[in-house]
């Protein structure tokens, strides 16, 4: 059994607050455990958890109590230091028309694949933690994962819901035998249609610094810049093993810019972004 980690990430935003959680399993030298992350506007936790508590059915899986699927999201965790329990229902999801790794997704020397399941969806419930109650009434949700042995040693990755879509880009750093390039993969969903954005439809980093990332494809051009960060720590796998410290700001403020030719599709300002930035530029 070869070192391996497969975890699927849900966004859950209000008006008022940001919940996301992150189930995970994980296989290290033979040995296979479990994660629930937590990450909020204002705090972060991390639930190690045993292989046994772990199950899955197709896009459903369970650890314990905690269920997490196409249907929604039902938590149940009770540590000495925290109470987490609730219960997330989503509507309609809103799928990619193909695999976001496009024909990378076949490659086997891949570090790490990603997927995207729901572009963007609504959110109906409410979780408690320690007894304070974070209401969701047609909140908007996101729902992707991650999937290989090790996540890149650098990237980006940023996830936002507006008031006519939604978006997702990802630029990391890909081992190709000694030969190490940026790959990119990204969604913008606008009034309804889908515009992909990915290095096998010859897209390509035309900046990236200043925690600002420019990409350039054809005539489309999106910009994303982290500008104030709120981020908390987070584990990620190195060779299936969750070692790594990671930060990822929940709901942060950020720039984005999209745009074909001289066409401004949109470009805003917002204080309730996702964000990680693991590049050292």
């Amino acid at each position: 059994m070869r070192n391996y980690f497969y975890g699927w990430y849900f966004k859950c935003q209000s008006e008022t607050q940001t919940f996301a959680v992150i189930p995970a399993v994980h296989t290290t030298n033979k040995k296979r455990s479990c994660s629930i992350q937590i990450i909020m506007d204002e705090n972060a936790w991390t639930f190690p958890l045993t292989e046994e508590l772990f199950c899955h059915k197709g896009k459903n899986i369970r650890i314990g109590r905690n269920c997490f699927g196409e249907s929604g999201i039902q938590l149940e965790i009770a540590m000495p230091e925290i109470s987490i329990c609730g219960k997330l229902d989503f509507g309609l999801l809103f799928p990619l028309k193909y695999d976001i790794m496009g024909p990378f997704v076949l490659m086997p020397w891949m570090e790490c694949r990603h997927g995207v399941w729901s572009m963007r969806h609504i959110v109906q419930g409410s979780v408690d933690i320690n007894g304070r109650e974070y209401l969701f009434r047609n909140a908007l949700g996101y729902w992707e994962g991650d999937r290989g042995y090790s996540f890149p040693r650098e990237y980006l990755w940023t996830q936002c819901f507006f008031s006519e879509g939604s978006l997702m880009l990802s630029a990391a750093e890909i081992p190709l035998g000694r030969v190490r390039f940026i790959g990119i993969i990204g969604f913008v969903l606008w009034r309804g249609k889908e515009y992909r954005i990915a290095t096998y439809l010859g897209a390509r980093v035309t900046l990236l610094k200043d925690k600002m990332v420019c990409i350039r494809q054809g005539k489309m051009e999106l910009t994303a810049q982290l500008l104030e960060s709120s981020g908390h720590s987070l584990k990620a796998p190195v060779k299936g093993n969750m070692v790594r410290t990671i930060h990822e700001s929940v709901s942060c403020r950020a720039y984005y810019c999209f745009r074909k030719n001289e066409c401004i599709f949109f470009e805003f300002e917002t204080d309730r972004a996702s964000f990680e930035y693991e590049f050292s530029l």
